[in-house]
Order: C-alpha cells, then structure tokens, then sequence
C-alpha cells in the first residue's frame, strides 16, 4: 500500500478549516502533516479572526496535528504577506518533500479561490477546496449536527448586530441570522473558533471575555484560555 499525500491546511481556527480538515482526513489518501496559521505579531492573535496565540495551540494540540505559525507584522502588506508565506511554503516542502497540496475551507469565492491558486503556484503547489459549492446552509448545519462547538469571535458590524460576538454556532444562532448573511459568514460577515467536536481529543477549555469594537466596524470577542 502506498503511502499517504502529505499535505497542509490553511487554519483559521475556525469551523470551514474544520471541516475541511475533517473531509480530508475522512478521503484516505493525505496524511495532514501541519495546521498553517498567520499570526499578527505585538498582538500575539490570529490574524482577522483576533483569537489569542495560546488558545491556538491548545486546539491543534486538541487536534493532534502540528501548528506551524506564520508571523505577519502589523499592517501588513500584501506583498510582504506572500513573501512570509513563500518562506514557509519552501521551508514545509524542505520538510516533507512528497509535500505539493494545500487545503483550504474556502466555498464559493471565485476571486479568492484564484487568488489562492496563484499564490501556490510559484512554490510548485496546488490547492485542494474539499467544501467547494457546497451548499452553505447545509455546510453550516451539518457542523452543528455532527456535534462540533464553536464561538462566533469576529463580527462584521454592517452584516450582523454586535451582540452575536461571543454567542454559540449552533442551530438557534443561524435561525437568527438576519436574510442576506450566508450561514457559513463565507462573505466575512463573522468568524469563528472551533472548540470541540468529533476531531478533538478534548475540548479547549475558555471563557468569553469583553467585546471591543475595531475600525468602527468589527466587533471582536475575546476568548480567555481556562486552565482545565
């Protein structure tokens, strides 16, 4: 028998790297060898989604796969971001050298999806989208039936009232979502941590911690790590 692919995921933290992680694991032919994070640097938090450092290793140690961050300054610019990715893409290709995939969660962005492409194709690698046109409301309330948790921890304030930062993804919340905001937040209209689930060892124990408004817009939940 041959051995597996060895690939990567785009991590976010979130439930679409989640279940992106989940489908390939599940496919039989990769064997997932990193969880590739940004990371802002001073902030010491997930880039976009604000999640402290900390907890993000607690879940890939959930998970059981290895976190490889990518440190972005503040501010940064695009060209230095590819630049930051392109050395970590060569240094995990250094690594493991069967290495050519990347995955992402992404399903229905056409422009970031071809964005993406061009962005591995320098480095010799492809993109794989296992969650690719499915259908969102599906995709969101087959995470809840399957029994993952998780905390909405970003929320775009134009799309979604301030007041769904912090609150579960679970059943209740997508039946309140306003029309127009697609059930996965797919267009950016929220974020989320993953915490628990059919993948996890155990789950990453937190608190939900004070909301802070950000660029006028984006209202941000912090999550607070509990020691188990």
């Amino acid at each position: 028998m041959s051995a597996r692919e060895p690939v990567v995921i785009a991590w976010s933290g979130g439930k679409d790297s989640a279940l992106a992680l989940a489908s390939v694991l599940q496919d039989g032919r990769f064997e997932v060898v990193a969880l590739l994070t940004t990371v802002t640097a001073g902030v010491e938090r997930v880039s976009m989604h604000g999640v402290r450092r900390g907890l993000l290793q607690r879940q890939a140690d959930a998970l059981g796969v290895r976190l490889q961050e990518i440190v972005i300054p503040p501010q940064c610019s695009n060209d230095e971001y590819e630049a930051r990715m392109g050395t970590a893409l060569a240094a995990a290709r250094a690594e493991w050298p069967g290495l050519r995939t990347v995955v992402f969660g992404d399903l229905f962005l056409t422009e970031i999806r071809a964005y993406r492409e061009r962005m591995l194709a320098p480095a010799g690698l492809r993109a794989l989208f296992p969650l690719w046109r499915r259908d969102t409301g599906q995709v969101a309330r087959e995470f809840v039936r399957l029994g993952y948790r998780a905390v909405l921890v970003c929320v775009d304030g134009l799309a979604l009232p301030a007041s769904f930062a912090g609150r579960e993804f679970a059943a209740e919340l997508l039946d309140d979502l306003p029309a127009g905001v697609d059930p996965c937040g797919e267009n950016g209209e929220f974020h989320t941590f993953v915490y628990a689930g059919p993948l996890f060892a155990h789950a990453v124990p937190h608190r939900v911690g004070a909301r802070v408004v950000r660029d006028g817009r984006f209202v941000y939940c912090d999550l607070e790590p509990v020691d188990a």
